[in-house]
């Protein structure tokens, strides 16, 4: 079978003539969260492991990175090449320091406990959104600490870390999950994987207009994803949205039309940017690590 699906000819222009999918490692529970640091490696998150990974180019194999990881689920860079995570198990938003110490982005709103941090975008001014579902606290969960929720729902935030006041921007989904600006960012996407746990939810990824950079309004949906859910994704610099689902990174036109797919044999969980050029699209995908070289790159290195 090919590793695509070509529904567009613009799809076509994203692909390399040698451009083929490529298993790094396998020994993951539910890999997650992928980002590529300055230093050249790539983590991602080990969900229900508690721990990160980290992959070597360079040297073509995989050591941890973080053990515990407290429960770490999403992963990205601010504008100082820090890493910033979503940590389930503290119910928080942390960044890591150059020199490897963990610091409390911010860990509630209003004297109140986040559910459990899941996913998080750093917007050009240093402002940090993040998404903030129940996977880390339900019933039996394997991806954090068992607890019943302080807040009335699953919201989306934005935290300023200059001035620290944190705002919701989102009360309309059932679990906002993966987000991400567009290239100018003045539209946020968002993933809402409600139907985790509800089979009558919708599997879409909404989209909103970003206003003054501070919120959002005129909430719709973006796309609807089959087979599986959304869960995270990325856009390129055509303003192309590459976002999971469970048998492909599907590829969108910023007008929600599905271009094509880049065909995985596992549930897809997450995807990022990286490599030596920038063109090294990274797949974490149910207990594995893929990678396949495009023509095209982040929509900002």
């Amino acid at each position: 079978m090919s590793d695509f699906e070509i529904f567009d000819d613009r799809f076509k222009d994203l692909l390399l003539p040698d451009a083929k999918l490529e298993k790094l490692v396998t020994n993951c529970t539910w890999a997650e969260g992928p980002v590529y640091l300055k230093s050249g490696l790539l983590v991602w998150s080990d969900v229900p492991g508690n721990r990160m990974w980290a992959w070597s180019e360079e040297k073509g194999e995989a050591s941890i990175f973080r053990e515990p990881s407290n429960y770490s689920n999403g992963n990205t860079l601010d504008q100082q090449g820090r890493m910033v995570t979503c940590e389930h198990g503290g119910r928080r938003v942390t960044r890591t320091e150059h020199d490897g110490t963990i610091q409390v982005i911010v860990d509630h709103y209003q004297g109140k406990k986040f559910n459990s941090p899941n996913d998080v975008v750093v917007k050009s001014d240093g402002t940090i959104w993040f998404t903030d579902p129940p996977y880390g606290i339900l019933p039996g969960t394997k991806e954090g600490y068992e607890s019943d929720p302080d807040l009335d729902g699953c919201y989306v935030f934005r935290h300023d870390p200059i001035s620290g006041e944190t705002t919701l921007l989102i009360d309309d989904m059932l679990k906002p999950n993966g987000l991400a600006f567009s290239p100018d960012e003045q539209r946020l996407y968002v993933a809402d994987t409600g139907g985790s746990h509800d089979p009558d939810a919708e599997r879409v990824i909404r989209v909103y207009d970003v206003v003054d950079g501070q919120s959002v309004t005129n909430g719709r949906t973006f796309c609807h994803i089959d087979p599986g859910m959304a869960d995270g994704f990325r856009l390129d610099k055509n303003g192309y949205l590459f976002t999971s689902s469970a048998d492909s990174i599907q590829v969108y036109a910023a007008s929600g039309d599905l271009l094509g797919k880049i065909r995985v044999p596992e549930v897809i969980s997450n995807c990022t940017f990286g490599g030596p050029q920038g063109n090294r699209l990274y797949i974490t995908a149910t207990t594995s690590l893929y990678a396949i070289n495009l023509n095209t790159s982040a929509a900002s290195q």
